[in-house]
């Protein structure tokens, strides 16, 4: 596993917020994909913060955050055609499962929701 910073990037935000870099990839983002927790990027490296996590594309730039322990949340952005194909493919994929008749959505629709917060602990 290398360091992130062994390479070439460009950083736009510094020691933000997970909420304030997500609102800034949305706004200078041309496209915007939301990825879990865990996805992972350049081989070796994990996306990581609280859902949903916000990547964007302007150009041949991928904008992504980047958290470093004990210096913050970090909005970073690095020029790669592949990685953003590799975005697109992966999005267009999590979209068709969703489309597919009795996938995960036919199985969350099958139980209700519960009305009141008690109910939630019921057993």
């Amino acid at each position: 596993m290398s360091c992130i910073e062994q390479l070439k990037y460009k950083l736009y935000l510094e020691r933000t917020s997970f909420k304030e870099a997500r609102e800034y990839i949305e706004k200078n983002s041309e496209e915007v994909y939301y990825v879990d927790p865990g996805y992972k990027i350049f081989k070796d490296y994990y996306i990581i913060g609280v859902p949903p996590v916000a990547m964007g594309v302007r150009g041949n730039e991928m904008l992504f955050t980047y958290v470093k322990p004990c210096h913050g949340t970090f909005v970073m952005g690095m020029d790669s055609e592949e990685e953003i194909a590799r975005l697109r493919k992966n999005e267009a994929e999590k979209i068709k499962k969703s489309l597919k008749k009795g996938g995960e959505k036919g199985k969350a629709e099958s139980k209700p929701a519960p009305i009141r917060y008690s109910d939630i602990w019921k057993k």
